[in-house]
C-alpha cells in the first residue's frame, strides 16, 4: 500500500514539475523601451512548401498572437499586410484578431505578424485549442488557410501560463 501511495505522489510531483516547466516565459526590450513577454514559437502547420509558427506575446496589458509564416513576402510587400486574422477554435467559433504590426527580424530572415486579441476572447483562447487560421498574405498567394495539425494546444497552454502568472502576483 505504501508503494502505491508513493507512486501516486511521485506521479503527481512529475505532473506539477512538467506543467511548470512548460511556462518558460522569455522577455525582450523593444526599441521604444517597452518590455514584451513571449514564448518560443510552436509549429502549427508544416508542408514542404509552407509552414506557420505561432506564439503568444504580451506587454502585460494586451495579448497578441504572433504568426511567423514561411514563405513570407519581401519587406516592401509584407508591410502591406494589414488585414485581420481569423482563427477557429475547438468550440467551433471563429474569432477575429485585429492586425497590430508586421515586423521583420534577424536581418529580415524572419517575418512576424502580431494580431491583437480582444479582451472578451481571451477566456475562449485559454480553454479551446486552435483548429485553423485564415490570413491574407499580400505579396504571396493572398488568403492562406492553415488547418492545424501540430501543437493545436500551444496557444491555449501559453495563454494559460501568462494568466496563471498574472493571478499569482
Amino acid at each position: 500500500m505504501k508503494r502505491v501511495g508513493f507512486a501516486i505522489w511521485f506521479l503527481m510531483f512529475l505532473f506539477v514539475v512538467e506543467s511548470q516547466a512548460q511556462c518558460n516565459i522569455k522577455n525582450r526590450i523593444l526599441a521604444d523601451g517597452s518590455m514584451m513577454y513571449y514564448f518560443d514559437s510552436a509549429v502549427f502547420y508544416y508542408t514542404k512548401s509552407k509552414s506557420l509558427k505561432i506564439n503568444i506575446v504580451t506587454d502585460k496589458e494586451n495579448y497578441f498572437v504572433a504568426l511567423k509564416p514561411s514563405p513570407f513576402p519581401d519587406k516592401k510587400e509584407g508591410k502591406k499586410i494589414k488585414d485581420d486574422l481569423f482563427i477557429q477554435l475547438s468550440d467551433n467559433k471563429v474569432y477575429k484578431l485585429s492586425h497590430y504590426d508586421t515586423q521583420y527580424m534577424s536581418n529580415d530572415s524572419v517575418m512576424q505578424v502580431l494580431y491583437l486579441m480582444d479582451d472578451k476572447d481571451i477566456e475562449a483562447f485559454s480553454k479551446h485549442e486552435a483548429i485553423s487560421a485564415k490570413i491574407n498574405m499580400k505579396g504571396t498567394e493572398f488568403v492562406r488557410t492553415y488547418n492545424f495539425k501540430l501543437h493545436k494546444k500551444a496557444i491555449m497552454e501559453q495563454l494559460e501560463c501568462f494568466l496563471r502568472e498574472e493571478k499569482s502576483k
